[in-house]
């Protein structure tokens, strides 16, 4: 089995890489081998409608830009669960992400019927933090995120978003402009919800893998 893992934040080792560590512990426990990539590391950019995908004769599920995106893209049609982790900022996912998607996507999609030429099965994961509480999230975010990242169902698996609300920004609030938030309040989330939100990342890992491995 094979797990691909991608942080979609700027940040390498704040909460979004941390439930991604958990996630990829999960992963190995039940004997999956797990790549882990940072997107920000890489060289790439959304979709330029070059249309070499869609020539006649062309290798299908295959993005034929010259960049570190593409061959990642053919590692993760062969992979068995893709696990993806994301703030949220300004309300969407990272950008990074929405050009993975429409790379992914595109180059899989059939332009003669509108189907797609991927027939495997890639079990799906997001990992979605947010400075935004639990009520809020599933009052105005839940249903968007699921909206967002719909593409992803195209790779024909099982399909789930684990949020992780409330997170600590920084350490040290008092060395920034953020007023807004109580850095009491915080630190107390991330001392007493975080370890739950970690242990909720392990058990997508391990979910993910063993649903393949039935």
């Amino acid at each position: 089995m094979k797990t691909i893992i991608l942080n979609a934040s700027p940040r390498k080792n704040r909460s979004t890489a941390e439930m991604l560590r958990s996630c990829a512990e999960g992963a190995r426990s039940v004997g999956s081998e797990v790549e882990y990539v940072d997107l920000f590391d890489l060289s790439f950019t959304g979709c330029k409608s070059c249309l070499a995908c869609k020539r006649k004769g062309a290798e299908r599920c295959k993005c034929y830009i010259k960049d570190d995106l593409s061959p990642l893209i053919e590692r993760i049609f062969e992979a068995d669960a893709l696990i993806i982790g994301s703030p949220i900022y300004l309300g969407n996912v990272t950008s990074c992400v929405f050009s993975l998607m429409e790379r992914l996507h595109f180059c899989a999609l059939s332009y003669d019927d509108y189907s797609s030429y991927f027939k495997g099965k890639v079990n799906f994961g997001a990992v979605l933090t947010m400075n935004a509480g639990r009520d809020i999230y599933e009052k105005w975010y839940e249903k968007s995120m699921e909206k967002q990242l719909a593409s992803f169902r195209a790779l024909n698996g099982r399909f789930e978003l684990l949020p992780c609300c409330d997170t600590l920004q920084v350490d040290d609030y008092s060395k920034y402009n953020m007023a807004g938030f109580n850095e009491a309040h915080k630190k107390q989330v991330h001392e007493k919800q975080f370890p739950l939100d970690l242990e909720a990342a392990f058990r997508l890992g391990a979910r993910l893998c063993s649903e393949n491995a039935e």
